[in-house]
């Protein structure tokens, strides 16, 4: 919680720098942006716990307030299946398939034909790895009921899975007004999968390489919109190549905190679009 007060704080004294007022509030509280002109979203974290009033909120304030970002960019990234699209545009992502909800699918005849001896399941819509399981062939009788119950429940993605996580970890790079600003790399706990600190995984202090610049940059060319701000999250796929794990446009952590001028960067980028012409 220190961490995200710690961050709030950054951006709006940057914005106040600009003279753009700011204040952290809640976005399930009843009116909660009647006295405000612009949105931007932090910490949303409880959303996809609350997806309807979630969705709700989202339509309430839509023509109401600015949404940064914009309420077709929310929309369009609190589904996962946007890594299917992007993969379409020519971004290298690790091998998926959709899962419709309700769809009578054999998770073993599924894996034979792609050939895939270990695997990820997971929602199409969550965050912080919910409902996330790393499973590896043969299956067991729990797996195959867990699956089965997870695809009656929503639509779920099938990943094949990502060796080099293990050893390398996720790069997530911090791309504000479409250029890059810092990085971490995050590594998961001994004997896990998941990167997240919720389950014991560590984020450090990193340099991006070129090629992995180069890479965010193409993620963020590819979009149909240009998001203010975004965290392109990237993993070594088990062919040896770049390939990208998550796009977060929503609600990121962008660790501020660890590059002191990005949250200026931000601020700055919000003036340039929305402001300027006050």
């Amino acid at each position: 919680m220190r961490n995200i007060l710690k961050e709030d704080r950054l951006i709006s004294d940057s914005l106040d720098a600009f003279n753009i007022e700011a204040k952290r509030v809640a976005w399930d509280e009843p009116n909660v942006l009647n006295d405000f002109n612009f949105a931007l979203f932090r910490t949303t974290w409880n959303y996809f716990d609350k997806l309807d009033k979630f969705y709700f909120f989202l339509k309430t304030w839509k023509h109401k307030v600015v949404f940064i970002n914009s309420y077709e960019q929310v929309v369009w990234n609190l589904n996962k299946q946007y890594l299917i699209e992007l993969s379409s545009r020519g971004i290298n992502i690790p091998d998926t398939l959709l899962i419709k909800m309700g769809e009578n699918v054999c998770l073993n005849t599924v894996c034979e034909e792609k050939k895939w001896s270990e695997i990820v399941i997971k929602p199409c819509i969550s965050a912080a790895a919910w409902e996330t399981y790393r499973l590896k062939r043969p299956f067991s009788t729990e797996q195959l009921k867990l699956f089965k119950k997870l695809t009656t429940q929503q639509d779920m993605l099938i990943q094949s899975f990502q060796k080099k996580i293990l050893s390398l970890g996720e790069v997530s790079l911090m791309m504000i007004d479409g250029k890059y600003s810092h990085s971490v790399i995050k590594k998961a706990k001994k004997g896990d999968f998941r990167v997240q600190d919720d389950y014991g995984g560590k984020v450090m202090d990193y340099s991006a390489n070129p090629l992995e610049i180069n890479f965010a940059k193409k993620v963020i060319d590819v979009l149909r919109f240009k998001p203010i701000y975004a965290r392109v999250d990237l993993i070594v796929d088990n062919g040896g190549k770049l390939a990208l794990s998550e796009l977060e446009l929503i609600e990121p952590e962008m660790w501020f905190r660890k590059n002191s001028l990005s949250a200026n960067l931000l601020a700055r980028a919000i003036k340039n679009k929305y402001f300027n012409k006050y």
